[in-house]
C-alpha cells in the first residue's frame, strides 16, 4: 500500500520529496521510500536522498528509514555499508516487502549493516516497530 494512502500520511503530514527514481516522505525522525519501477538504486541516488535527507533534518540528525518496496526494483546493498560509513545518520531501518523475492533480498541486505534492519510484511508492522524504538522512546 502507497504511503499516501495510509491513515499515517495524514497524521504525520510529511513532507513529500519527489526525486527521479522515487517519491520519499519526510517525517519526523522518520523516511518512508518509495522507489519506482524497474529502478536499480545505485550509490550516487543515494547520495542524492542523503544530501536532501541531511538539508531537511540537518547533520547531525538520526532518523529511521521505511523502504515501503511496493514497486519492483533492485538495490546495490553495499549502499548499506557506505551509508553507515560514510554518513552514519540512520538508527535503524525497516523493509517493507510484498512478496517473497523481495523478503529474500532484504534478508540478503541485513548481512550488509551492522544497523538494525527489520523485515515487514505491511506498512503498519513497519510503523509500530519504528514508534515503539527505544531510541525516540
Amino acid at each position: 500500500m502507497k504511503f499516501e494512502k495510509t491513515p499515517y500520511f495524514e497524521k504525520l503530514k510529511p513532507y513529500k520529496l519527489e526525486l527521479p527514481f522515487g517519491n520519499y516522505f519526510f517525517c519526523k525522525n522518520l523516511v518512508v521510500g518509495e522507489l519506482f519501477e524497474g529502478v536499480h538504486f545505485d550509490w550516487i541516488m543515494a547520495k542524492i536522498l542523503l544530501q536532501e535527507i541531511y538539508k531537511f533534518y540537518g547533520e547531525n540528525a538520526k532518523i529511521c528509514y521505511i523502504a515501503n518496496r511496493i514497486n519492483a526494483y533492485s538495490i546495490d546493498p553495499q549502499n548499506w555499508l557506505r551509508i553507515e560509513k560514510e554518513y552514519d545518520i540512520l538508527l535503524a531501518s525497516a523493509i517493507v516487502v510484498y512478496n517473497n523475492a523481495s523478503y529474500i533480498n532484504a534478508s540478503l541486505e541485513k548481512h550488509f549493516t551492522k544497523k538494525s534492519i527489520k523485515r515487514c510484511l505491511s506498512l503498519n508492522e513497519a510503523m509500530d516497530w519504528v514508534e515503539n524504538l527505544r531510541e525516540f522512546n
